[in-house]
Parts: C-alpha cells; structure tokens; sequence
C-alpha cells in the first residue's frame, strides 16, 4: 500500500522531445576584462562617467574693469564671469590678491566653466572636446591639480564637434588620470581620509587626500628582468616607463607609503592599472596587471601587494609596466630605484 502511494506521487518520466522537457537558459557568457578586481569589493564607476559634464560655460568678452570700493577679486569674478587665477594673472595679482578701488583691471576674454561638486577635469574636458592637458596649461594649473567647487576655469577653443564625435574622439592617458581625476571638492568640505582596508569602496564622487610628504624612497615592485627601458624607442615612440618580465600572477608591490588614487583599465594599451600618489607630487603607475587588490582611497605601504602582474592590454607577454611620475612629468625609474 505505501509502495503504491508513493508510486503516485512520482511524476511520469519525460521523454525526449516532450514539450513538457524543462527549458534551460545557456549558461551566461562573461565579458572579457583587462583587469579583474576583487569580487567582494567591485569599484564603482570612475568619478568622469559617473558624474558628466554640462558644456555650458559662459562666453566673456574683454574689457576693462574699474574696482569699486568693497570689491573683492572673487566678487569681481563672479560678476563678469571670468576666472579669479585669470584675472590675476592678466594683471600680475599675487596671492591674496588684493584690489583697492578705481584701480584698473583688465579682464580677459574667453568662455569659462563654473565647477560643480564632483565634477573632474577629465569629464569637463571631455564634455568641451578639448585635450585635458590643454586646460592644465591654460589655467596654469599646478600639483596637486584638484579643482574646487565654484571654480571657474578657461576652456581652450576646438573645433566644433557635436557630442558624439566628442565620445568617440575621448581617449584617456596617465597624465590626465594623475592630473584630472579627482573630483571637485565642494565648498567647505575635506577630502576623505584614507582607509587601511581594500573592503571601502568609495563613492565616485569622493575626492581622495593624498599624503603631505613623501616618506622614504622607492623600491622595486617585482623583481624579474627589464625588457623596456625609459625613454625613446627604437621606432620613435616614448617610453614613460620601464617594463619588467615577470611570471603571470607575479605579487607587484608598492614601491613606497602612499595612497591609491585609481584602479581600473580606462587607458589603451595598458590593460589593469593601479595608480598610488605618495605625497610632493610623486606617482607610480603599475599596468598590465591581471588582478587589483586595492581601492581608491586605500592607505597602502612600501613592498604591499597592490596588484597581480598578468598580461592584460597590449602586452607582449607576461610583464609589469611601472612608471614615475613628479607632477605631470614623467621621470625614469632607474635612477630612483635601488642598485641590485
């Protein structure tokens, strides 16, 4: 009897062919990745897709401006639409860029963008279709290269362009991730202080505080040997770095105390990339990685393991590239690594 019960409750064996045969989704594919990051902690999305840029900067024409009594630079600024570096540099103004009144200013011309809260220079640069290097140079601007909200800056003229061709024309280098990435910080805040832990993962539009100084010197991020050396190549192009053959899933190491200003894949060619600033305008970039174990914002030290080397972009093989960087200007390994 309980053999017969329980016969009743198993269902007929489907055969093949039958319509009532379970429907199987594919298994689903996965996107190849230059980089891949550490599943518990994925980063969001870089500050300059997260947070677009407007193009709406305003046109301002030159002319001469007569300082009234209680004006102040910014006040001046604000009014006719230009820049306060700008008007300071036209009229050889130091800091604090004091005015008295009936003086003379002249204001320069030029289209000028108002800087929001979160926004970066690469997005603005972007949104205008101008290189980022471009605007560093006509804002003069200088180490540590983080913009402010309520900052006006010149945008340098380009060609006309309309929003795709400026998408498709976008390209990012390593100077404007050192130089543009950081996202503006809002009126009166601070940046975010470092965390000793790659399980933070900051918001896109947190600006991180790189350190004060510059602790100790470089050392080496992997030992192996070097296939590319700094400088020009045979074929004409400029190395901004050394690359050094290692085994694939090889520890790359900090090369000082610094903290992680970028971790992704977002320039050509050079696959998955870290990027740490140590304080006094220093860098070090690590590419072609396979593996990143660190976050933006993460407070690393000398000879942690920020990264796994791998093949990824346009490498010919299983090797690290590393660069440093002072400012915008990239400096050979070699003569600050030690002797070995």
């Amino acid at each position: 009897m309980i053999a017969l019960l329980l016969g009743a409750c198993i269902p007929p064996p489907i055969e093949r062919g039958d319509s009532r045969a379970p429907q199987l989704p594919p298994p689903p594919i996965e996107a190849a990745s230059p980089a891949r990051l550490p599943s518990a902690a994925p980063p969001p999305r870089p500050a300059w897709e997260a947070r677009p840029v407007t193009p709406d900067a305003r046109e301002v024409r030159a002319q001469d401006y007569y300082v009234r009594p209680g004006d102040t630079l910014g006040g001046i600024a604000n009014f006719t639409g230009a820049s306060t570096e700008a008007i300071a540099r036209a009229n050889g103004l130091a800091p604090p860029y004091v005015v008295r009144a009936d003086q003379k200013l002249v204001i320069p011309a030029g289209r000028y963008h108002l800087v929001r809260a979160g926004e970066t220079g690469i997005a603005i640069a972007r949104a205008y279709g101008v290189p980022w290097a471009q605007v560093v140079e006509a804002n003069a601007l200088a180490e540590p290269y983080v913009l402010r909200a309520g900052q006006r800056i010149l945008i340098p003229r380009a060609a006309p362009q309309t929003a795709a061709e400026r998408a498709r024309a976008f390209a990012l280098d390593i100077d404007d991730i050192v130089t543009g990435g950081e996202p503006a910080l809002a009126a009166n805040a601070r940046p975010v202080a470092p965390s000793s832990t790659a399980r933070r993962v900051l918001p896109p539009e947190a600006s991180v505080a790189a350190p004060a100084r510059f602790v100790g010197g470089f050392g080496w991020p992997v030992e192996g040997r070097i296939v590319s050396r700094f400088g020009p190549g045979g074929t004409g192009e400029r190395h901004d770095g050394i690359k050094i053959a290692v085994p694939l899933r090889t520890p790359v190491l900090a090369s000082a105390d610094g903290v992680v200003s970028y971790t992704g894949s977002g320039v050509k060619g050079l696959g998955g990339i870290v990027i740490v600033r140590h304080g006094e305008g220093w860098s070090s970039i690590y590419g072609h990685v396979g593996e990143i174990l660190v976050q933006r914002g993460q407070a690393v030290k000398r000879g942690q393991a920020v990264a796994l080397s791998g093949d990824s972009g346009f490498a010919d093989q299983p090797e690290l590239h590393f660069e440093l960087r002072k400012g915008r200007l990239p400096v050979d390994p070699l003569a600050q690594l030690p002797g070995r």
